[in-house]
């Protein structure tokens, strides 16, 4: 039986006044959305993780923003407050979050078009609808892409090990690093999954593993620490795993235990794989020093940690 590989967990609501989300704090167990209308509202559900994976922040940011800006237009603001509160909304929701790179890029990219729009606000909203929607379908053939890509590097069979969870809720359509296990399933192809807990809130336990498994590919949940066990037994062929933040000369953050499925790897001589959109590099940081866990690079580590 064919399964899903997708699943709405962000988009506008109806009346574009307002951003509907899964709440993924509440997953496994209970499949729950929230609608989200005021900027504090938005703020708390990324600073809780209710909403969360780097490019599905930047979806949600844009999202949020012409939210936001349709409320604006509909109380009669002039262009000038439209703009400056606007402005003081997309500072507030950038700092729910600063790790994710993804959050403020998108915001930045709404900034940008909405001060280029003319007219009033009435005239603006239409070109804010059109470019959070782009940021949507970018993000949905960026990740494709990357899919595709990813795919190539596996073969019929091979045991994949991932660390937290890039996939369709974290991003869009197939998802960053499991994105090839979803589209080779599709394809009809079997892989052996092994899924790290991932601490601290689970996300490999109560997200990763129940993605793939609704979208039938063979998983196993392991605690974080038997890493290196099914490495060393040769269970592993491939490890994929998401970022939050790739520095401009490649350095990658990604969640906290990343680094050591990584030196694990090394060890073991397993290829190890970061995947994530363009969305997500932030040339402004040379080499991983200005990430707020610049720590973890310093000892040596190969990948700083978030």
């Amino acid at each position: 039986m064919k399964k899903s590989t997708s699943v709405d967990h962000v988009r506008l609501s109806e009346d574009e006044r307002g951003v509907v989300i899964l709440d993924q704090t509440l997953l496994p167990n209970d499949v729950r959305h929230l609608t989200l209308r005021s900027a504090q509202e938005m703020y708390e559900a990324v600073r809780k993780l209710q909403i969360r994976g780097a490019p599905a922040l930047g979806i949600f940011a844009g999202f949020a923003y012409c939210a936001l800006a349709g409320q604006l237009a509909d109380r009669g603001a002039d262009t000038a407050a439209f703009r400056g509160i606007l402005s003081e909304c997309a500072r507030y929701l950038a700092s729910s979050r600063p790790t994710a790179v993804n959050l403020s890029w998108a915001l930045g990219r709404m900034e940008r078009v909405c001060g280029a729009a003319a007219g009033a606000p009435a005239d603006i909203l239409p070109v804010l609808r059109r470019e959070c929607q782009a940021i949507l379908e970018e993000d949905i053939a960026m990740c494709t892409a990357i899919s595709e890509y990813g795919l190539g590097l596996l073969r019929e069979g091979d045991g994949v090990l991932t660390h937290c969870n890039a996939g369709p809720i974290a991003t869009s359509k197939y998802g960053t690093a499991i994105g090839p296990l979803l589209l080779g399933r599709e394809r009809g192809m079997n892989f052996r999954v092994y899924a790290d807990e991932t601490r601290p809130l689970l996300q490999g336990a109560r997200l990763t593993a129940w993605e793939l498994r609704n979208a039938g590919v063979d998983v196993t949940l392991i605690c974080d620490n038997m890493a290196s066990m099914v490495m060393k037994q040769g269970k592993v062929q491939a490890c994929f795993v998401g970022c939050d933040r790739v520095a401009a000369n490649g350095d990658a953050a990604n969640k906290i235990g990343t680094s050591g499925v990584a030196v694990l790897a090394g060890y073991y001589g397993v290829p190890f794989y970061v995947l994530g959109p363009g969305s997500t590099v932030d040339p402004r940081d040379p080499d991983g020093g200005g990430h707020p866990h610049r720590a973890a690079r310093r000892r040596g580590n190969p990948l700083a940690v978030v």
